[in-house]
């Protein structure tokens, strides 16, 4: 689950993380107030967006007066910003953030992250902070540390010491990093992070460590631990089928694919899209419609399938364990006849009731291909995509 960089800091700040003062703005007049409060000789303007790369996109201004910064804001909100993780689409531009100045004397780079090759926390550093962070991977990965911490040992002081002495950072700050490594840690833990990125984490003129950018990805899996999750969701940032698809209990996330899949788990659901893309053909989405696919809930998958407009087909590929495959074979025929659905659609029923799943496809009427195995029905489904 994404957040914004506003509620990224809130989070920190409630873990006694220090950031910089800021002010939310939904207009340009909130941003002229916001410069005049913040009472700081210079301020950033930044979009509000679930996507990095803002400030090589235009994302991130500074502005040196109030006027300034109710002219940037007023350009900036309501615009479409493209940056390298938004994809072509972009994302528009419905808040920004002013942020006061800060005497900026060294910028490093800090993440954690879950490492799940090795089940622990990872820290990764690096000297070189800022917008080319991913140049600096990719060229000089030496300049780089990646310190794995066991999660049921938790951080020690020989982690901190390796990564203080990697930045090459003053003796007398060492206590300054071992606490911010400790509470950075302890955030990342307590919350239920999947990602904590600092980008750039800044040495001030004052000897103060501050978060200047801060990305944080909530295991929303862990919602139930922390009610406040939901109020961090914002619609407008999320792709809205996946939000359809959330608020009647499927499990939907687009992808940029031609086939549309309606599979029963999660696991047959991973195994469909490989074995597509296996055949020539790309998955459009992941669509797990779990253990209780009626003909409503069937009905409701196949609308948003329907609404991908690069959908040129459909794979229904159910095992029947939980759910029997009559049962989704009566959902399929009455959500096919009801939509009216003129996509090719393959249907692969497998497991208990499939004898009683197949007559009924077979009686239905309706144009359906069958799959005979997995590899049969990926395989059909990507021949008629690829014309």
């Amino acid at each position: 689950m994404d957040i914004h960089e506003y509620q990224a800091k809130e989070i920190l700040n409630n873990h006694n993380i220090k950031t910089l003062r800021s002010i939310l703005c939904r207009n340009s007049e909130e941003a002229y107030k916001a410069y005049q409060t913040l009472s700081s000789p210079v301020c950033a303007v930044k979009a509000q967006v679930h996507a990095g790369g803002r400030g090589k996109a235009g994302g991130v201004k500074i502005a040196k007066s109030a006027d300034e910064a109710k002219s940037i804001a007023g350009k900036m909100i309501g615009t479409t910003l493209v940056t390298a993780q938004t994809g072509k689409g972009g994302k528009i531009v419905r808040k920004v953030l002013i942020e006061e100045g800060a005497e900026i004397i060294k910028e490093f780079y800090l993440s954690l992250t879950i490492d799940r090759k090795t089940a622990s926390i990872a820290f990764v550093l690096s000297v070189e902070g800022g917008m080319e962070i991913e140049e600096v991977s990719k060229n000089t990965p030496e300049k780089i540390l990646t310190v794995s911490i066991n999660r049921g040992r938790g951080l020690k002081s020989f982690h901190i010491l390796k990564m203080f002495l990697f930045l090459g950072i003053e003796r007398t700050l060492y206590n300054d990093f071992a606490n911010l490594a400790n509470l950075l840690y302890d955030s990342f833990t307590s919350e239920d992070m999947s990602m904590l990125e600092i980008n750039p984490l800044i040495l001030t003129g004052a000897n103060a460590f501050i978060p200047l950018d801060a990305k944080i990805i909530l295991d929303d899996n862990a919602s139930i631990r922390h009610p406040y999750f939901n109020d961090f969701i914002d619609e407008d940032e999320e792709e809205p089928l996946e939000v359809k698809a959330k608020s009647v209990g499927l499990n939907y996330i687009k992808l940029d694919g031609n086939v549309g899949c309606m599979v029963n788990g999660a696991g047959l659901a991973m195994a469909t899209m490989d074995t597509i893309k296996e055949f020539g053909a790309m998955p459009a989405n992941f669509l797990d419609v779990g253990g209780t696919a009626d003909a409503k809930r069937v009905e409701t998958a196949f609308n948003i399938l329907l609404s991908d407009k690069n959908v040129k087909g459909i794979f229904i590929n159910i095992f029947g364990g939980i759910v029997k495959c009559d049962m989704v074979a009566e959902g399929v025929v009455a959500a096919a006849k009801n939509i009216g659905l003129k996509l090719p659609v393959v249907v692969r029923l497998e497991g208990t009731n499939a004898d009683i799943a197949a007559k009924i496809i077979e009686s239905s009427g309706m144009n359906f291909i069958v799959g005979e195995s997995l590899a049969d029905g990926a395989k059909k489904i990507s021949d008629i995509v690829n014309g």
